[in-house]
């Protein structure tokens, strides 16, 4: 089963992301799951043993318990796929640094200007601060 397949399910996903955090029983995990999806106990399993035998997870006894955790390997392959389509929403993370910059400057500027005590800057200091990061 290809990795996409496996990830397609939102129970599978959801299960990875409480395994996310650490370690955690199998009864937890059912538990959780059949609470929020409404499917049964053994449906759980079934979609537990789908990420064990494609390699999402691993499992080891600690007495009665079967204690789940994520294996990465998976996930940096379908990492390794995604990296070719990041310059779609890193440009975009970029630009909104930008312009969430752009308004704390803003904003300063007004509050600063609004304060009697405070200095106005001139229109020379706030290019100077922009060229040099917002610092002097």
């Amino acid at each position: 089963m290809h990795a996409f397949d496996v990830l397609g399910d939102p129970v599978r996903r959801r299960i990875l992301d409480l395994l996310a955090d650490g370690e955690l029983a199998a009864g937890k995990v059912g538990a959780v799951i059949q609470e929020e999806f409404g499917i049964s106990q053994p449906a759980v399993s079934q979609h537990l043993r789908v990420l064990r035998e494609n390699g999402f997870t691993t499992v080891r006894a600690a007495g009665a318990q079967r204690l789940y955790a994520v294996d990465p390997s998976p996930l940096k392959d379908v990492d390794m796929w995604l990296e070719r389509y990041r310059k779609f929403w890193n440009q975009r993370l970029d630009a909104l640094g930008t312009e969430l910059t752009r308004g704390a400057r803003e904003r300063r500027l007004r509050r600063e200007s609004s304060d009697p005590d405070a200095a106005v800057p001139s229109s020379e200091d706030a290019a100077r601060r922009e060229d040099h990061g917002g610092e002097e």
